[in-house]
C-alpha cells in the first residue's frame, strides 16, 4: 500500500475527538463533584461545636488555608501532567503550599513544647484520622481518577500521587471542621501522614490506574 493510500485509509476510519479543556477549567469540574460531597460528609458528621473560636483564630485559619491551597494547586498539576506539551515545572506547584502546612504545623509544636514543655506534645493514636480522611476523600477522589483517566497517561505514577494529593488534602481540609483535634503534633502526625500514605498509595498504582485506553483491557 502506498503512503498517500495509507493516509486517506486511515483519515477514512477516524472518529473525531473531543479536545479535553483546560486544566483550570478542568480544576473547577472537579471542585463542582468535591465541595458538595466534602461539605455533605461535614454536615453529617455534625461541624464542631467550637467552629466559630476556630474560625477566629488566626494560627487555625492559615492552616487550613495552605491545606487547601495544597489540595488546588496537586489537582491543577495533576491535570497538566496529562497534557503533552506542557511545562515540567506544573509539576511541582504544590511543593511551597505543602511545605507551608507542614511548616506551620511544625511552628506549633515549636510553641507548645515552649509554652507547655515536653507535657505539651502529648502524643497518642487518633484512630478517626484515617478512616476520616478515607470517608470525606472517596467523592474527590473517584472524581479525580474518571478525570485523569481521559488524558494522556503521561506519567501515570505522578499523576496519580498528585490527584490522590489533592483529594487527600482537601479531605483532611474538611475532617478539621467536625474532628476537634487542632494539637499541632498530633495533625502533624496522624493527619498529614495519613495524607502521605495515601498519597504514596495510590503512586504505587498509578501505572494500573492511568493507562492507555486500548491497553485497559489486557
Amino acid at each position: 500500500m502506498q503512503t498517500d493510500d495509507l493516509i486517506v485509509s486511515l483519515a477514512g476510519d477516524a472518529r473525531p475527538v473531543r479536545r479535553l479543556a483546560a486544566p483550570w477549567m478542568r480544576l473547577l469540574s472537579w471542585l463542582v463533584v468535591a465541595v458538595p460531597w466534602m461539605v455533605a460528609v461535614v454536615l453529617i458528621m455534625s461541624p464542631r461545636q467550637d467552629l466559630g473560636d476556630k474560625l477566629n483564630d488566626p494560627r487555625w485559619v492559615l492552616e487550613q488555608a495552605a491545606a487547601l491551597a495544597t489540595a488546588l494547586t496537586a489537582a491543577m498539576a495533576a491535570f497538566c501532567s496529562g497534557v503533552p506539551g506542557r511545562p515540567r515545572w506544573e509539576h511541582v506547584l504544590p511543593l511551597p503550599p505543602f511545605a507551608l502546612w507542614v511548616g506551620l504545623l511544625g511552628v506549633g509544636c515549636v510553641q507548645t513544647w515552649l509554652q507547655a514543655g515536653p507535657e505539651g506534645l502529648d502524643f497518642r493514636p487518633d484512630w478517626i484520622c484515617f478512616p476520616g480522611i478515607v470517608f470525606v476523600g472517596i467523592g474527590p477522589g473517584v472524581a479525580m481518577v474518571a478525570m485523569l483517566r481521559r488524558g494522556a497517561p503521561l506519567a501515570p505514577v505522578l499523576s496519580t500521587a498528585l490527584g490522590a494529593l489533592a483529594a487527600a488534602a482537601l479531605a483532611d481540609f474538611g475532617l478539621r471542621f467536625f474532628h476537634a483535634q487542632d494539637a499541632s503534633l498530633m495533625v502533624l502526625v496522624w493527619q498529614v501522614g495519613t495524607v502521605v500514605l495515601l498519597t504514596m498509595l495510590a503512586a504505587m498504582a498509578g501505572p494500573y490506574v492511568v493507562r492507555w485506553r486500548h491497553v485497559a483491557g489486557r
